[in-house]
């Protein structure tokens, strides 16, 4: 059975999606059959992010509905193998989405793919709740600034009452002279969220420029976001790799 982790952040902005994509890619790239899906209903992105907007033609609500068998849903990367993408309908909302359905859904990938990301909408609504209730793992995706840190923190009590013991934090476009201007450090966020560390990506021009070219990260350049996600990935994946790059005071 594969494993399915649900990726969340309290407020938008946060870089989410991009983590979605990029570490979905980095997973296929190590061997990994993976489905990266977006459960932002109404508002979905990912398909930039990952350059496969011209594929985004059916979407997980034609498989919930039976117009399509989830094989016929979900569209491999034309350029990294093993990943496959599932896309979230663009004119309907999450309140519109049956979550049992949802639920078997889940269950059908699960038995299909090694790895499943899941694109959560940001907060803590329905469309939260609906992406996050199949998860057997997290990941929260906060920056530096204090209301992402305490909206990450309201993500981890939520995703503890629906069931979610493994979460974990990423925090994202961390600039070291920041923290040092604000007398923080990274530990000063993860206390604050509540989640165990698995990775700090590093603030990185590439990630803009391949998202505004819908290019994928790990195609675009070998820059210092695509390989902090790279190790992200593999620790995902049950590597145990030491954590770099920890700021201090």
């Amino acid at each position: 059975m594969g494993k399915v982790i649900v990726v969340a952040s309290g407020k938008g902005g946060t870089g989410k999606t991009t983590s979605v994509g990029a570490i979905s890619s980095c997973l296929a790239a190590l061997g990994h059959k993976t489905l990266c899906m977006d459960c932002d209903a109404g508002l979905r992105n990912l398909d930039i992010v990952i350059g496969m907007t011209e594929y985004a033609i059916t979407d997980f609500t034609d498989v919930l509905e039976g117009f399509a068998t989830l094989e016929e849903a979900c569209v491999e990367h034309p350029k990294i193998q093993g990943l496959f993408f599932l896309p979230a309908p663009a004119f309907r909302g999450p309140d519109e989405v049956d979550p049992e359905a949802m639920s078997a859904l889940i269950g059908q990938i699960k038995e299909r793919f090694d790895y499943c990301l899941i694109d959560a909408p940001a907060g803590i609504g329905t469309g939260f709740r609906l992406a996050a209730q199949n998860a057997d793992m997290a990941l929260v995706v906060t920056v530096g600034d204090l209301p992402s840190i305490r909206d990450g923190q309201r993500v981890v009590e939520k995703l503890g009452a629906l069931g979610i013991q493994d979460v974990r934090l990423i925090v994202n476009r961390v600039k070291p002279r920041q923290y040092r201007q604000l007398k923080a450090t990274v530990d000063d966020v993860i206390d604050t969220v509540g989640a165990r560390l698995i990775g700090l990506v590093p603030e990185d021009k590439a990630v803009y420029l391949a998202s505004n070219r819908e290019t994928p990260l790990v195609l675009y350049e070998n820059r210092r976001a695509a390989l902090a996600f790279l190790r992200i990935a593999r620790r995902v994946s049950g590597e145990q790799l030491p954590l770099k790059g920890r700021l201090s005071r």
